[in-house]
């Protein structure tokens, strides 16, 4: 039997993954909400859903649709709201009765978590997230193939991530630390959970260098050191990838060998969905580490050219 769906954010980037998801797993979207109205993408997947462009309208909604005939009730809210609305929109999701399908950043701040967790436990409604790069086939061979292996010294591990935006992202929420987190919330997040999940436990965090559109580090698992840069700059594009077309480069080596996992990205919103709709979603404490990792990158003083810095600092 197929699940309602309502969904928070529904203009946004990652809104239409939300979307196709739902309709890829056989389910029903029939109520949406954006305060901007460029939504005709809506169409695509769910023509008959309600749409709001007003908060309070689309909670009378929900409520009308909670205390409605036997089954109308909404089961799943999925958000893809600006992230520092996600938690307030999470209480909203657990007390009116659905199950929350939040996309990352879960949260800006840990203490965060332990509030959704007394909401969950008051309401008995669950939390899930879309830590996507869990469900990657590569990373999760990697995973295995690190947690089998006994060695005396931990991997040497470089993560680089340049993602060029233009001028509008420093002008949008995401250019905003209040609102995105800053750049390692916001495009980082998910890379931190993916070395915790591979490597284990976080043992250190150094922040190299920080800034609107950059930012550098350091971080030490139990099974890796990893030296990590972030941007959304173009310049910082290799000039091999520049002359290729691209204005994203991604590339993770482990040991210095290169960890391919650029293919298989476009599903896995729908194989989250699967996961979580089978009962086997990530939930609030699994993004307990990923959350302290960019909470603590966010307030460090960075600490310059020092340490085990990313190469591409030097310029």
């Amino acid at each position: 039997m197929s699940k309602k769906f309502a969904l928070i954010g529904a203009a946004g980037y990652i809104a239409p993954r939300h979307m196709k998801a739902i309709k890829d797993t056989g389910n029903d979207l029939i109520a949406a909400m954006d305060k901007n109205d460029s939504v005709g993408i809506i169409d695509s997947f769910f023509p008959n859903a309600d749409f709001f462009t007003e908060f309070e309208r689309f909670d009378r909604h929900i409520d009308k649709l909670r205390r409605g005939s036997s089954g109308s009730a909404v089961d799943h809210i999925s958000i893809c709201s600006p992230n520092y609305l996600h938690d307030s929109h999470m209480r909203f999701a657990l007390r009116a009765g659905a199950d929350a399908i939040c996309e990352k950043p879960l949260v800006l701040n840990p203490w965060n978590i332990d509030g959704l967790i007394d909401i969950e436990k008051d309401t008995g409604r669950k939390v899930n997230t879309i830590l996507q790069l869990r469900v990657h086939p590569s990373i999760i061979a990697l995973r295995e193939k690190v947690q089998a292996e006994s060695r005396d010294t931990k991997h040497e591990v470089d993560l680089t991530y340049i993602t060029s935006r233009g001028h509008w992202y420093l002008q949008s929420w995401k250019g905003d630390d209040k609102k995105s987190g800053g750049i390692a919330t916001n495009i980082g997040v998910h890379f931190y959970d993916m070395l915790h999940f591979i490597f284990g436990e976080l043992q250190d965090n150094v922040v190299h260098y920080s800034d609107d559109t950059m930012a550098a580090g350091y971080l030490e698992y139990e099974k890796a050191r990893v030296r990590w840069f972030l941007s959304v700059d173009y310049k910082y594009v290799p000039e091999s990838a520049k002359a290729a077309g691209q204005r994203t480069y991604r590339s993770i080596t482990v040991d210095g060998e290169e960890i391919e996992f650029s293919g298989g990205f476009t599903d896995l919103h729908t194989r989250s969905y699967e996961e979580i709709l089978a009962g086997r979603g990530f939930g609030l404490e699994e993004n307990r580490v990923a959350i302290e990792t960019v909470s603590h990158i966010r307030n460090a003083t960075p600490a310059g050219l020092t340490g085990d810095y990313h190469p591409f600092l030097k310029g």
